[in-house]
Order: C-alpha cells, then sequence, then structure tokens
C-alpha cells in the first residue's frame, strides 16, 4: 500500500533494524504447526537502552505483559523475544512460561533476564510448550543480523497476509535519526493503547521518560484510531527501545527536540496504523475517517472512530453503496455531542469526491461516480462538524465474507 509521506521525514529500508545498534532475528522454532511459519523473534542491543511500552486495557491480559512490566520498572531492558502461535493468555502456568523464555534467550545472550522484553501472540487458552523456544534459541541468536528485520517481523505474525515494517529518517540537532518498527495485526484489532503487537526502536538519545510520554502521545492519535472488528485483544504491547547510538544531544526536556522526535515518532505510527487496517481480516479496502470542524479533540476522535467501526458501514464500503446515512446513525449514537444539522459529509479516493450530505440532510448525486468513488482500494470518509478547529483521523477496514470465514476457523 501506498506510504503517507511528510516533510523533513524519509523513509529508508531496514524496518526495525534500520536504526544504529539493533540486530533482529526470526525463525520457525516448533510452536506453530507450520513449518514455513516464522513463529519465534529475537531483538538485540549491545547494553540495556531506555525502553517504553504501552499495553492492552483488556482487563483479560496475557502473562508476557505482567512479565514485561516488571521487567521495564526501570526504564530499561536489552532484548526482545516474541512467538507467534500461542498467545499464553489464560493459562495456569503463564506468567512461568514467560519468564522461561526470558531465561533463555537471556542465557544464550548472557545478559539478564530482567533486562527481557516478552510477547506472545496467538491462540488463547493453549498452553505454551516451552521446548521449542529452548531448541530453536541458539539458531535464533546465531542468525541475529543488522538486516534480520525482515525476519523478526515475520516471526510476529499470525493472520497477517503481509509483514508490516516501517523506518524513518529525519535530521535532528545535526544528527540524522532514524526510527524503525514493525506490527502485527489482522483481527482482534480495537486498541486501548496499540496494535496487537508493535516494536520499534531508534538511535535517538533520549530518556526513559520522555520516550514513555512521547509513545503514549502518538499511541493516541495512531493506534488507538484503528479497528478492524471492535475486538480489543489480550495481548496488546507496543514497545520501543532507544540506542542513542545517533549522537544527538540527549533529549531531557520537552522543547523542540523533543517535539520533533515526537512528529518522527507520528509518521512511523500512523503508517503502521495504515496497514494494520488495510489487512484486516477479509478485508479489501482501507477505510480513512477524516473528521474535521470539531469544537474539541476528543469529540473529532469519538466521532472518527464511531463511523469506521460501525459494521453497517463498513459492510456498505465491501460493496462499494454510498449508504451515507449508516454514516451519521454512526454519529448519532457516539458517546458525544453533536450538532447533526451542521454535518457535512463526502465520500473520496482515487477516483474523485462526491459530496452526499450537508446540514445534516442528503443532496443529490451521481449513484454511478459515487460507486467509481467507493470502489478503490482506499477510501476516503470525509465530516465536517462545522463546530470548531478541532480534527482527527482513524482507521479502519470494510467487512467481508472472508472475515467471517477467517474466525469460524481460527484455530484448524
Amino acid at each position: 500500500m501506498k506510504m503517507v509521506h511528510f516533510d523533513g521525514f524519509q523513509f529508508v529500508d531496514g524496518g526495525i533494524t534500520a536504526p544504529k545498534g539493533f540486530k533482529a532475528a526470526g525463525l520457525h522454532c516448533g510452536i506453530r504447526a507450520n513449518k514455513t511459519k516464522k513463529d519465534l523473534g529475537l531483538l538485540t542491543t549491545s547494553t540495556p537502552v531506555p525502553t517504553a511500552a504501552v499495553y492492552t486495557q483488556n482487563k483479560v491480559k496475557g502473562a508476557p505483559i505482567t512479565v514485561t512490566k516488571a521487567h521495564l520498572a526501570n526504564g530499561y531492558a536489552q532484548a526482545v523475544v516474541v512467538n507467534s502461535g500461542i498467545a499464553n493468555t489464560c493459562n495456569a502456568d503463564g506468567i512461568e512460561k514467560a519468564e522461561a523464555m526470558c531465561q533463555v534467550a537471556a542465557q544464550a545472550l548472557d545478559i539478564r533476564p530482567d533486562d527481557m522484553v516478552v510477547a506472545s501472540t496467538g491462540v488463547i487458552g493453549q498452553p505454551l510448550p516451552i521446548e521449542p523456544v529452548e531448541a530453536g534459541m541458539p539458531g535464533l541468536v546465531e542468525a541475529l543480523s543488522v538486516t534480520g528485520g525482515g525476519d523478526f517481523a515475520e516471526a510476529i505474525m499470525t493472520t497477517d497476509t503481509v509483514r508490516k515494517e516501517v523506518a524513518v529518517e529525519f535530521v535532528l540537532d545535526g544528527h540524522r535519526i532514524r526510527i524503525g518498527g514493525c506490527a502485527k495485526g489482522s483481527g482482534m484489532i480495537h486498541p486501548n493503547m496499540a496494535t496487537m503487537l508493535c516494536f520499534l526502536t531508534t538511535d535517538a538519545d533520549i530518556t526513559p521518560d520522555l520516550l514513555q510520554l512521547a509513545l503514549k502521545r502518538v499511541v493516541d492519535d495512531t493506534f488507538n484510531m484503528v479497528s478492524v472488528d471492535g475486538d480489543t485483544s489480550t495481548n496488546d504491547t507496543c514497545c520501543i527501545m532507544a540506542s542513542g547510538e545517533a549522537d544527538n544531544d540527549p533529549i531531557i526536556d520537552q522543547d523542540e527536540h523533543f517535539e520533533l522526535f515526537v512528529n518522527g515518532l507520528y509518521v512511523a505510527l500512523m503508517n503502521l496504523s495504515r496497514m494494520i487496517a488495510a489487512d484486516g481480516e477479509g478485508a479489501t479496502k482501507l477505510m480513512e475517517c477524516v473528521v474535521t470542524g470539531g469544537e474539541s479533540m476528543e469529540q473529532a476522535k469519538i466521532v472518527a472512530k464511531s463511523i469506521i467501526c460501525s459494521s453497517l458501514m463498513k459492510a456498505a464500503i465491501f460493496g462499494a453503496d454510498a449508504n451515507w446515512g449508516r454514516a451519521l446513525c454512526a454519529i448519532g449514537y457516539a458517546p458525544v455531542d453533536v450538532a447533526v444539522d451542521r454535518v457535512e459529509m463526502s465520500f473520496s479516493s482515487e477516483a474523485g469526491t462526491v459530496l452526499v450530505c450537508q446540514d445534516g440532510a442528503g443532496v443529490e448525486f451521481s449513484e454511478e461516480r459515487a460507486k467509481a468513488v467507493l470502489s478503490q482500494d482506499e477510501v476516503k470518509i470525509l465530516i465536517n462538524l462545522h463546530s470548531g478547529e478541532s480534527s482527527a483521523v482513524a482507521w479502519g477496514c470494510d467487512l467481508t465474507y472472508d472475515y467471517v470465514k477467517i474466525n469460524g476457523d481460527y484455530r484448524t
């Protein structure tokens, strides 16, 4: 899919290992039955570095989240170990297995187990065997490379159909800074913090507290504005590590250098958000809802997300049906006050833009032209609330027959 570019920020190759100071690897160790699917990944730095993370708000949480939170209490980590295929959630021995994964990886890397971040994704309630992790770890460590980001990205995939990677470069304080990352997410996507799993790296020199602040701020405007199916995962984790090897003056205040770093992180996470929405289970189209004229940022965000979460609107987009009333309905039940009689709505894509609603009422438009607009791979729903200056963007996908097929036999 097309990347969204911003002035001053350049996309580069390499994904999670594009920033200086990181190596990664991924392979099949045997957790998943399909031997063509990588299921174990490792990301490392040479020393413990500032690390921040945000997690799911689901009351049911995967055991790896409990372990990672404890390990990141001091704001530092040196490596990430992650498996796909089994979520290690709702298991009596979950904490024990998550700690064991850290122990196995740390011993192979000759580092402290509490400097490990651990994550898992896959089927909930199925015990995680530690034996494949133990057997695969020597080969995984041997495969660590500055070009291993793609293999790591594959190792975290479940029903994803494509790798989701990004790397952004920009100049800060006269130094070239890079932010790289990869994410997995296709179903069970309705985050209250991030996507199912996302791992980020940067070579910027920044304090742990400011790294955490930057991550939370940007996640609120990106991953928290994505929905595929309305289901919030139990294992959502978004983690970022900062090697400091770009040699910039340390970012220690919320100054212009911090804001530039935040902007760079937004470029990375916004594009990953689009990738996740576009690769929703069974999806054929990316939906982007752009709300302007909001009386507050909160109002604009709530309206945007209400529209991209509407199953009826998602189905209409799948059928290229300009049933704009479904979007207006979603605005009406959104948990926020809206002056409905001021709402203006258009559909837009590479095929053009068509106005369908003004002042909360329908206007005449060509159904044929609207169908052409809605038949593109990327469709925008443009909403102007005409109530203020705030704006927000949310991303989703269409709802297709294949979504039910995929989730009807997910475990088999």
